[in-house]
């Protein structure tokens, strides 16, 4: 007798996804508007989806966010996934939990760097896609050639047959418009499309809510009250609030708990429920060490899912105590002891991060997918009141088969032809290799590297100054190849300018030292020995007197020089300072300032250590 598979059509499980500003985020906040999900009094903030602080700033996700919809009789499960690489991780584990993904595209820039990367992440899991072309009101719209685009895309990552007939809706989620035309003219106010498309391609999942349970968590989120809360998908099964569960750990072992809260996702808040079923998304408390992976069942049929495979970290950096002349003046947590909690805390719901001990009880190796990914966690610690240190990224050499492998980037760019030259040249001395050209028409030209990915650390602020602001990049990370031996990828080729002492800086003193190159503060900053003050227009670093005062004569006045004009500093944001960074220097992170600093603060130690590091070197070559 042949079974028949039951499924619940009453929900669809999707997760949006798309490369970073292609509207995903704007898309689900219309979706939410217009499905009448929320209280007429909720006020919807744009990008409402964005809570975190620091994703409103850069207009990033940065975070996996779930909500849930109801339309036409149907509820739908939306996740709102990170768009940059650097969170891959986030849109791997998304991929288990649905059974169909929208895939964003712009409709002027087309397949970008991350749309090839969430793409191949949700083709990988057999999902069915449904694309939108999302600001089709541009003027510089080109529809058709970017449905063409995806079209190849598919074709170049092994989609099957079934995933080749993608349907395609074509919408402006900031104006809430939407149709199956590729005609801006045939816009219609209502994001009905995009549901009913969802409706009628998305498989609804099956329904064998009488087998026993199986609930796998794909995300962490921590609440001081419940504790740790895993939130995943019910693949199989029934659970209520009350019951005694297994958890099948990673390490294969079991522990057993009892559920003690279950929250369902609808609109933009979370809703306590006592009871959930196979299909639904759900976030759950009780066990207090549980882990992305792991598989909740009964105690008397304990049959895991299949781990979760997360990618593994690319880049590294050293995190250490604050120990410079100004340590402990402006920041509130500032022991070792308060940055390993800190650290440790992250752990909990970030799974693609790694933190290390060292030999020194104030230093920890952290590592994550990418400076992006790092510097948020920087970020996020200095707004806390976290004071620290942090030393140059470093990418993460590993051995693949026998052979030492470095991580490689694939870079895209989109720049006016004029650049096109300077721009090769310089991604060439970093031994990147070029994929393709392509010429835009109207003077613009898109290029494509292959690039060591330490090739690229500090790339960014040249790559500006080089295209007069005009170029845009944007890179993702793509395999591990051999590593390049024998030559130094990568890395700022322009000295420092380096405080000789320790007081204020002066106007006066600043007027001589900026034609040496490029100065970093402003007169009347605090700066101590060691500190970097400026980047040298030479490869040499340079000590530099930054804090003397004009000798004070009966002939001449103290404040003659005071009406000389001086150029604006470059007051570098935390990203500039990271790609700044040398192998001999640190970043100092405090909530009020971020400043550059030699390792060695001494100019006889520095040159000490800089002797005993060339012979070092001279030893390896020979």
């Amino acid at each position: 007798m042949i079974k028949l598979t039951k499924l619940r059509e009453d929900i669809r499980n999707v997760a949006i996804i798309a490369h970073v500003d292609h509207g995903k985020t704007t898309l689900v906040d219309e979706l939410l508007k217009q499905s009448h999900t929320l209280n007429a009094r909720t006020q919807l903030q744009e990008r409402a989806m964005d809570s975190n602080a620091l994703e409103q700033e850069r207009g990033i996700t940065i975070l996996a966010k779930n909500t849930a919809v109801e339309y036409d009789g149907h509820r739908i499960n939306i996740l709102d996934t990170p768009g940059h690489a650097d969170f891959g991780g986030e849109v791997e584990r998304i991929m288990k939990m649905v059974d169909g993904v929208v895939l964003v595209v712009d409709a002027y820039e087309g397949t970008m760097p991350q749309t090839r990367f969430v793409l191949k992440k949700a083709l990988a899991q057999h999902l069915t896609p449904i694309v939108v072309v999302n600001k089709i009101d541009k003027p510089s719209a080109r529809p058709q050639e970017v449905v063409d685009e995806v079209l190849d895309l598919f074709i170049e990552l092994g989609a099957d047959e079934d995933q080749l007939e993608f349907p395609v809706v074509y919408a402006s989620a900031l104006n809430g418009t939407s149709s199956m035309s590729d005609d801006p003219a045939d816009q219609e106010h209502t994001m009905s499309n995009v549901f009913d498309t969802i409706l009628e391609h998305i498989p609804a999942p099956v329904d064998n809510s009488d087998e026993p349970l199986q609930f796998q968590v794909s995300l962490l989120d921590y609440n001081e009250f419940v504790g740790r809360i895993g939130i995943g998908r019910v693949f199989r099964g029934t659970i209520k609030v009350g019951d005694s569960v297994t958890l099948s750990k990673l390490d294969g072992t079991t522990k057993n708990f009892r559920v003690t809260k279950m929250f369902g996702f609808f609109g933009l808040e979370r809703q306590e429920i006592q009871e959930a079923k196979a299909g639904d998304l759900i976030a759950m408390s009780g066990m207090e060490d549980i882990f992305v992976g792991e598989t909740v069942t009964p105690s008397d049929a304990v049959e895991p899912l299949p781990l979760l495979h997360i990618d593994e970290p690319t880049l590294k950096m050293t995190f250490l105590v604050n120990n410079s002349p100004f340590a402990g003046r402006e920041g509130k947590w500032v022991t070792s002891r308060k940055i390993e909690e800190r650290l440790n805390q992250e752990l909990q719901t970030d799974v693609s991060l790694r933190v290390e001990n060292t030999d020194s009880p104030d230093k920890w190796i952290v590592s994550g997918r990418g400076e992006l990914h790092l510097s948020i966690l920087i970020e996020t610690m200095r707004r806390e009141g976290y004071e620290l240190q942090v030393s140059r990224p470093e990418v993460i050499i590993k051995e693949v088969d026998g052979v030492m492998c470095e991580p490689f980037e694939r870079v895209q760019i989109d720049t006016p032809e004029e650049y096109q030259g300077s721009i090769i040249q310089a991604l060439s001395e970093r031994k990147g290799e070029m994929l393709d050209m392509i010429n835009e028409g109207a003077g613009q030209v898109r290029l494509v590297f292959l690039v060591p990915a330490r090739g690229l650390l500090g790339f960014t602020t040249e790559f500006m100054s080089m295209t007069r602001g005009y170029g845009i990049m944007n890179h993702t990370f793509d395999c591990y190849k051999p590593y390049i031996k024998g030559v130094n990828i990568g890395g700022r080729n322009r000295g420092a300018l380096v405080s000789a002492d320790t007081g204020t800086a002066t106007h006066y003193a600043i007027m001589y030292v900026e034609e040496r190159g490029v100065i970093f503060i402003e007169p009347g900053t605090e700066v101590y020995e060691g500190m970097i003050v400026g980047q040298n227009s030479r490869e040499n670093d340079i000590t530099v007197n930054i804090t003397r005062m004009k000798q004070q004569t009966n002939v001449r006045s103290s404040n003659k020089d005071s009406t000389v004009v001086i150029k604006a500093a470059k007051i570098m944001t935390l990203e500039e300072s990271l790609e700044f960074l040398n192998d001999d220097e640190y970043m100092e992170v405090t909530p009020e300032s971020i400043r550059v600093r030699k390792q060695e603060l001494n100019k006889g130690m520095r040159e000490k250590a800089a002797k005993k590091r060339k012979q070092a070197e001279m030893e390896l070559e020979g």
